[in-house]
């Protein structure tokens, strides 16, 4: 089916940003909408969208904002291919739980899979501001991930990052690559 209007506008979006940084144009691209809690992911010529969560904090770039950054950026890492739904990650690596099994479930857990996003644009989310801020996504941990809050998703509750139900962002991982450019909007 092909893109819709608003896709499209969403995909020439990308490919702008992109030609504004010097880099070609990309048939695989992810773009993740702030106000509308949603993100799409473009596959050639197909489009999936799913409801996600960004931060209750607002949009950001600065380190321990607890926000979720704005602008382009990459799938610089993927982590976790082959770990069960629902598997619980701390520091990138899986505890062997899953959430259901998860000593306090109310935590605002990483689960399933891990898309670690790093920011394309100087002085907006890689490096510093010109303020001097750290403003680096990489450095600052932002991921698309799961999370064992799913009731809450297409609402602010995340910490900085993207949220997604496991099914999703198993079904997102599956379909990316390290490289895929991350265009997130407010």
């Amino acid at each position: 089916m092909p893109y819709s209007e608003f896709e499209l506008g969403l995909k020439k979006e990308v490919a702008e940003r992109l030609s504004g940084l010097g880099l070609p144009p990309a048939e695989h691209c992810i773009v993740v909408s702030i106000d509308q809690q949603k993100l799409w992911h473009f596959n050639g010529v197909t489009c999936h969208c799913y409801v996600v969560s960004t931060a209750r904090a607002g949009v950001g770039c600065v380190q321990d904002s607890h926000q979720t950054p704005e602008g382009l950026h990459e799938v610089c890492e993927l982590i976790g291919a082959g770990a069960s739904a629902g598997m619980v990650f701390k520091a990138r690596q899986p505890t062997g739980k899953l959430s259901a099994e998860w000593p306090q479930p109310d935590d605002n857990l990483i689960t399933s899979r891990i898309l670690w996003l790093s920011g394309l644009e100087a002085g907006l989310n890689l490096g510093t501001d010109v303020q001097g801020r750290a403003v680096d996504t990489r450095r600052r941990f932002v991921y698309i991930h799961g999370t064992n809050q799913v009731a809450r998703l297409g609402t602010p509750n995340s910490h900085g990052c993207v949220l997604l139900s496991d099914p999703d962002v198993i079904q997102l991982f599956e379909a990316v690559r390290v490289g895929t450019p991350v265009l997130i909007r407010a």
